[in-house]
């Protein structure tokens, strides 16, 4: 009985941490993508309205860009602190300044107020939406996973992941729900900001986690094991390593850059999917905003029950198997992308983006567990982050800029060209990792 009882404790713990991780990790995408919805839609007008329309568009996703630029350095600020001094701290850190930084991007003056000043504040705002979205993922990714148990890693690591298609589809909605309720001029004028000042509610979700949540099981037992190693130490006065991020760096280089070309097709797809093709579809097939908008918002709520459902399957047959297959259908599905939203239907142009964030998801869903399971305790926040932040930058920072840039230039197909080729490094990345599905995380390797 007694067992009984605890089981169902641990279980209820366990679902209150992945749901906080899934509700902290929304918001946190929430308000990054509602900057990738905005850059495609709003900006150009808003701060560059000066600018050609074509030349507008390409300078709004370089300010979209500056947030992937800062994930890195997030990445490693966060990295050090989180293996240091604890996940949910972290956490709620990352979580704090991505609410603050996106609520002050809601009150910003435009071009027409204050002149080049307003392009400068947004770019540095954006700097620091990426600083919080860098150090979120590891802290989130790693409160669900080193909590779960071991056969059970990739599912409840998705609760993480779906955070992101979560995001999408609040910021969407937070469009379409702004547009559909006031004048468009109202809406380039002030409405656009309502969906960035309601990102005051992370404030209280961080503070929540600060005050309900423990940190993990894996992150205690390193904090127990530190303290006696330092008294250890201390008695025959040796060196005590302080940089995570170094020692990272230093212990597992070859992981951290294959992880990073793993995350590459996710991150180059993903963003041309929700962010360029906002604009393509609009511009090119005559598509309304609003149905560009639904068209992405149904791809990804199709999203969260596949990523759970690859994830889960990644727990009972491993996780290269299914990363690899997603990165290959991706490449694949690449070249079918755009001539479905060149037809100007929008049913074809939703199929369109549903599959390839379900190819994505074949990736992203069992990516938590994979890259927690490619490193030890003392430096998994570090390593992880580092991985994942480096293909962020790479991959999804200038993905919307370059696929504008191929489509202005030369042609939509060298845009498809694009995905497969990223696709291709990610599967050449996973092939030589290892696989990880049985790693006991309580082990160094």
């Amino acid at each position: 009985m007694n067992n009984t009882t605890d089981q169902m404790k641990t279980d209820a713990n366990m679902r209150k941490v992945a749901l906080t991780a899934l509700a902290g990790t929304s918001i946190e995408w929430y308000d990054f993508f509602l900057y990738g919805a905005a850059a495609a839609l709003v900006f150009p007008t808003v701060f560059f309205g000066e600018s050609e329309p074509a030349t507008a568009y390409i300078l709004s996703f370089l300010t979209f860009a500056a947030g992937f630029i800062a994930r890195p350095i997030g990445g490693i600020i966060f990295g050090h602190f989180g293996d240091r001094v604890g996940r949910k701290k972290t956490l709620v850190m990352a979580l704090l300044l991505m609410g603050i930084s996106s609520t002050f991007i809601g009150l910003l003056p435009t071009y027409a107020m204050i002149g080049v000043t307003a392009p400068i504040l947004l770019t540095i705002l954006r700097f620091a939406q990426g600083l919080a979205i860098g150090g979120q993922w590891g802290g989130a990714m790693l409160l669900v996973t080193e909590s779960a148990p071991d056969d059970k890693r990739g599912y409840y690591g998705a609760y993480a992941q779906a955070g992101a298609p979560v995001g999408v589809i609040l910021a969407n909605l937070a469009f379409i729900l702004t547009s559909a309720l006031v004048s468009e001029e109202f809406f380039i004028t002030w409405g656009w900001r309502i969906p960035f000042l309601a990102s005051v509610i992370l404030i209280g979700i961080s503070m929540y986690i600060q005050l309900n949540l423990e940190d993990t099981k894996a992150f205690r037992e390193l904090e127990a094991s530190t303290k006696e190693k330092e008294i250890n130490e201390a008695e025959v006065s040796k060196p005590i390593n302080r940089s995570p991020v170094l020692e990272a760096i230093k212990k597992y280089p070859q992981r951290i850059a294959l992880a990073a070309g793993a995350f590459l097709s996710v991150q180059v797809t993903f963003y041309i999917l929700i962010a360029f093709l906002l604009a393509y579809g609009v511009t090119s097939a005559g598509m309304s905003r609003d149905d560009m908008l639904i068209a992405v918002l149904i791809a990804s709520a199709t999203m969260v029950p596949v990523q759970f459902m690859f994830s889960a399957y990644s727990d009972r047959h491993g996780r290269r198997g299914i990363f690899m297959l997603g990165a290959a259908l991706t490449a694949i599905w690449g070249f079918c992308v755009f001539p479905l939203v060149d037809t100007g239907n929008f049913w074809l142009i939703v199929l369109a983006i549903t599959g390839g964030l379900t190819f994505l998801s074949m990736m992203y869903g069992p990516q938590a567990a994979f890259f927690t399971e490619l490193f030890n305790t003392e430096v998994r926040y570090s390593g992880a982050t580092l991985g994942y932040q480096l293909g962020a930058i790479v991959g999804g920072a200038f993905a919307p800029t370059i696929a504008a840039k191929l489509w202005v230039d030369y042609d939509i197909f060298w845009v498809s060209a694009y995905i497969a080729f990223a696709s291709i490094l990610s599967l050449l990345s996973v092939m030589m990792l290892t696989e990880t599905y049985k790693s006991d995380l309580s082990n160094t390797k």
